[in-house]
């Protein structure tokens, strides 16, 4: 029995702490999805570009934290990438991460070395600097503590971004670009600043789950886009009636959800190979439960008027 108590509390909190991660990659995910309304692929490759950038300054035993923040100001970088090809190139948005997330392969792999490799046992990372302030029973929470601490960090910071008039005019380039040009002001620069700050969210994500694992691999990011845009699809749906809720932290409870199902499914007998399948069927179904609520929404308005 005390078994089952320990594997079960053992489950919630992977559970958790890959959802937290995950979580700051959705809100960048968010970003392009729902406030630039922009099909970004890239995040496919800014993922493993956060592990990357973080692997190498961990394994020449430079701070871990301030792998964060260069991993974040890479991510950038790549996000800045994907808005010059749209906006000063002309490309088709789509067709722009996709070029980002391909250079990005290449990229990741010059910077590492290899297609994957570990950090060694006597790397310090953010969890290993910050177990001493945990004693007895709350060091099995120390990771996840910590954890919450950054995903919270990134969720107020663009929070309160989203509160400045720089904020404003993002979110007015998705819903209408036109007020952005009465206002003076260039779209496409402001688009640029989106697709970096998303980016570099992503990023961020992948430099702490890389201290978490402990590992790189130049395919990480496969799949990334898909399991940000279910968590951000779920957090909309489901979290968008409760009002004292904010939408980032739908979307990070989104993220979490998202996670459960696949833990769960997987502990059930699921085979690791067929977690693609089940990530497939897990967004079909987010999608179709998203359509439906939109349909009883336009129902509702149709019949009010």
């Amino acid at each position: 029995m005390h078994r089952q108590r320990a594997d079960m509390e053992a489950l919630i909190v992977g559970i958790l702490e890959q959802g937290l991660i995950y979580g700051i990659m959705a809100i960048g995910v968010y970003i392009t999805y729902t406030i630039l309304d922009f099909p970004d692929l890239s995040v496919d490759g800014t993922f493993p570009l956060g592990i990357a950038v973080c692997f190498v300054f961990i394994n020449n035993s430079l701070d871990p934290w301030l792998a964060l923040i260069a991993a974040f100001a890479a991510g950038c970088i790549a996000g800045a990438f994907t808005g010059l090809f749209n906006v000063k190139l002309k490309i088709r948005n789509l067709l722009c991460g996709i070029l980002t997330m391909t250079a990005l392969y290449s990229v990741n792999y010059a910077i590492v070395g290899k297609a994957t490799d570990f950090l060694g046992t006597d790397c310090t990372t953010i969890f290993s600097q910050t177990k001493g302030f945990f004693i007895g029973h709350s060091e099995v929470y120390s990771k996840l503590i910590v954890i919450l601490v950054i995903a919270l960090a990134a969720k107020y910071a663009l929070d309160w971004y989203l509160r400045t008039k720089s904020g404003f005019l993002l979110r007015s380039v998705g819903d209408n670009e036109s007020l952005v040009i009465t206002l003076a002001k260039d779209p496409g620069t402001i688009k640029i600043i989106g697709l970096s700050i998303a980016n570099g969210l992503v990023s961020l994500a992948g430099a702490v789950y890389c201290q978490y694992s402990r590992s790189f691999s130049v395919s990480s990011g496969t799949g990334t886009v898909v399991m940000g845009l279910a968590a951000v699809i779920i957090g909309t749906t489901i979290f968008k009636k409760i009002k004292f809720l904010h939408i980032t932290t739908g979307v990070i409870f989104g993220m979490i959800i998202y996670k459960a199902c696949i833990s769960i499914a997987l502990s059930a007998g699921l085979q690791s190979q067929n977690t693609n399948l089940m990530i497939t069927i897990l967004f079909i179904a987010t999608l179709m439960i998203n359509e439906f609520a939109l349909k009883k929404k336009k129902s509702g308005v149709n019949r009010g008027a």
